[in-house]
């Protein structure tokens, strides 16, 4: 249903806007930092097939009532906000607790992906986005719309898979280079949990627009 002009230009487009910084970008390198690469590439997968469903919402013309609604968007909003203070707060909580051979055991791979899938599913200037781009992207004339936004959101989340999964590696990896000292390993803990909260408040305070 794509055109090969289509799915470039849209992947290029999708590359800039997921190497740029954002909450995605921030989420996953403070889960990264707070738990180990392990922890921060699982995420990135648990965030990635959370925009799935958005995917789907966009698809069906569902994303556009999201983006329009103010009461619809700041239910999402508020929930995606209050569990990523949850998770900061909980990294704060039990800060230096990687250093642990246990650790593994006490926060399962399923747990990690399930907290990803939260985050990423409840992430509402996901939905603005994709509502907002998908559609400039679509061809009229090569038949199903739906079809096509879908296709074109499957590109975007396996562009997001591989920038965040970067991003994800490199400040597990830094991690680990400071994880001879328990005590800065508990800071950067600290750091990554912190950096969950803000991101959470400033979810919180962010307008619709």
């Amino acid at each position: 249903m794509l055109s090969l002009t289509q799915v470039l230009a849209f992947a290029l487009a999708s590359l800039l806007l997921t190497l740029i910084p954002g909450p995605t970008v921030l989420f996953v390198v403070g889960r990264s930092l707070t738990l180990g690469r392990r922890a921060g590439l699982w995420s990135v997968v648990g965030n990635t097939l959370g925009l799935l469903p958005l995917v789907v919402a966009v698809s069906l013309g569902i994303g556009v009532l999201v983006a329009e609604s103010v009461l619809i968007f700041t239910v999402v909003k508020m929930v995606g906000a209050a569990y990523l203070i949850y998770l900061g707060a909980q990294a704060i909580r039990h800060r230096g607790g990687a250093v642990e051979p246990t650790v593994h055991v006490l926060r399962s791979t399923r747990r990690i992906v399930r907290d990803g899938f939260m985050v990423g599913a409840s992430n509402p200037k996901s939905v603005v986005f994709l509502a907002a781009v998908l559609p400039q992207f679509v061809d009229h004339s090569r038949g199903s719309i739906s079809g096509q936004l879908f296709a074109l959101g499957a590109i975007f989340m396996a562009v997001a898979l591989v920038s965040d999964s970067i991003y994800a590696y490199a400040a597990g990896t830094a991690r680990n280079w400071f994880g001879g000292s328990a005590r800065r390993v508990a800071r950067m803990d600290a750091g990554g949990g912190l950096m969950m909260i803000g991101l959470g408040g400033s979810l919180a305070l962010t307008g619709q627009k």
